[in-house]
């Protein structure tokens, strides 16, 4: 697991579905039809299917990355003569970005259409993780959202998980760990000693914000918390006070929206800060529209992730990714779609002739990391029966420079590595 990952997508989710229309379970009975074939066998195509909340309450770009790099991924494989000869279908399913449209589209995928397994999940209230699991179907590097990759076996989240996973509860007896890594860079590379962090005052937006807070404490920093109105923000009085405070950096727990206008507080004050801090949402090749009324800050981005800088084009797996996109907008969540599935068709070619749902999962939970040709750090599922209090994290980094995109940061992510400490956070 990548506990800041999943950290930082919780907060999505939390900030999101406050708009969004969740709905209501289906009961389990529902779903009993006919079981989906654990076995895929003779030259039929191999049936993946892919869900994303492309049409949710926020906006219909916000979750079809991974799913469009997964997409990618497969037509290139098809065109290279497919998985040992066999041809890969994918069938999507639009959940709407509700529980109840979820649920449906798990039955659709699993009851009605049969896929052997799902890939690059990105649902805002993934509602039909339980029937997911209780299916067996594996789900491979699916976005964290929420908390169902870190609870439920045959789930296997983009960034791994250490968790026992055994369906009760998130992580360990319902607490998860995220560590520190993000702050200990800045504070090693940068030599940064002051932060601001920024939040509404909503409830998940400022239990968010009060992580950061912990984990900037815990790396010896000053903080200087921030608070606006979710309906009525004054970004300009709280980066008026950023500045005088001295913040050489600013973490938040806003929505793009929100980051977009802090960041035009911020030029208009004459703010100054070595780095502002963003989520790898934000790691995308929209930058200049998204912040292009504020071009100071918006050169002062930085953002840390799991996963190799799409820009990366001196390494050949991200090359690949690049050619396959065919002049598309890039973000970093469809380069993490491609490594998914990637990571689902390592997974079935190691089971040659006899592929099974049960071949690809010891697979998935083999001991050698996994790093989809060096686009992802390092990934394994380990379930530890204790978490750990301590714990050596690697981290990609890239800052925002007009006229080349998102440079990358720090040198070689498989090296950019911090020993620290694993705080625990209530998902």
């Amino acid at each position: 697991m990548r506990p800041r990952r999943a950290a930082e997508a919780l907060l999505l989710a939390a900030l999101l579905t406050g708009s969004a229309a969740c709905g209501s379970r289906l009961p389990e009975s529902a779903f009993e039809g006919t079981a989906s074939p654990v076995r895929s066998s003779g030259t039929e195509p191999i049936r993946v299917g892919i869900i994303s909340s492309a049409t949710s309450p926020v906006g219909g770009a916000a979750f079809t990355g991974p799913g469009e790099g997964a997409k990618a991924y497969f037509d290139a494989l098809n065109a290279a003569g497919g998985l040992d000869g066999r041809r890969i279908q994918v069938l999507t399913c639009d959940d709407g970005g509700s529980g109840v449209g979820n649920n449906e589209c798990v039955h659709k995928l699993i009851d009605e259409e049969k896929v052997f397994a799902l890939v690059a999940t990105t649902a805002l209230d993934y509602a039909g993780a339980p029937l997911v699991a209780k299916a067996g179907v594996p789900d491979i590097g699916g976005q964290p959202i929420g908390p169902a990759y870190d609870t439920y076996p045959h789930l296997y989240g983009i960034y791994g998980s250490l968790a026992p996973r055994t369906g009760d509860a998130p992580g360990w007896h319902g607490t998860l760990y995220g560590g520190t890594e993000v702050y200990r860079y800045f504070k090693s590379s940068q030599g940064a000693r002051t932060a601001a962090v920024v939040s509404y005052n909503q409830a998940s937006s400022a239990a968010y914000a009060r992580l950061i807070t912990q984990g900037l404490r815990a790396e010896g920093y000053r903080v200087v918390t921030e608070q606006v109105d979710f309906a009525l923000p004054n970004f300009r009085a709280v980066a008026a006070d950023i500045g005088q405070q001295g913040a050489d950096l600013v973490f938040d727990a806003l929505d793009t929206h929100g980051n977009a206008r802090l960041c035009e507080a911020m030029d208009a004050v004459g703010v100054h800060i070595t780095a502002k801090v963003t989520n790898v949402q934000n790691w995308t090749s929209t930058v200049p529209k998204d912040f292009k009324s504020a071009p100071s800050c918006r050169n002062a981005l930085w953002v840390t992730g799991s996963s190799r800088n799409y820009e990366d084009v001196s390494h050949p797996a991200v090359r690949e990714f690049r050619a396959a996109m065919k002049g598309r907008e890039l973000s970093q969540w469809q380069l993490e779609g491609w490594a998914a599935a990637m990571w689902f068709t390592d997974a079935a070619r190691s089971c040659r002739a006899d592929l099974s749902r049960g071949c690809v999962e010891r697979f998935m939970n083999r001991p050698e990391p996994y790093t989809a040709r060096g686009l992802l750090l390092p990934v394994n599922f380990e379930k530890l029966a204790e978490p750990p209090k301590i714990r050596r994290t690697c981290l990609s980094v890239a800052r925002w420079q007009d006229g080349s995109g998102w440079v990358t940061q720090g040198g070689e992510m498989t090296k950019n590595c911090f020993t620290v400490p694993q705080l625990p956070y209530q998902p």
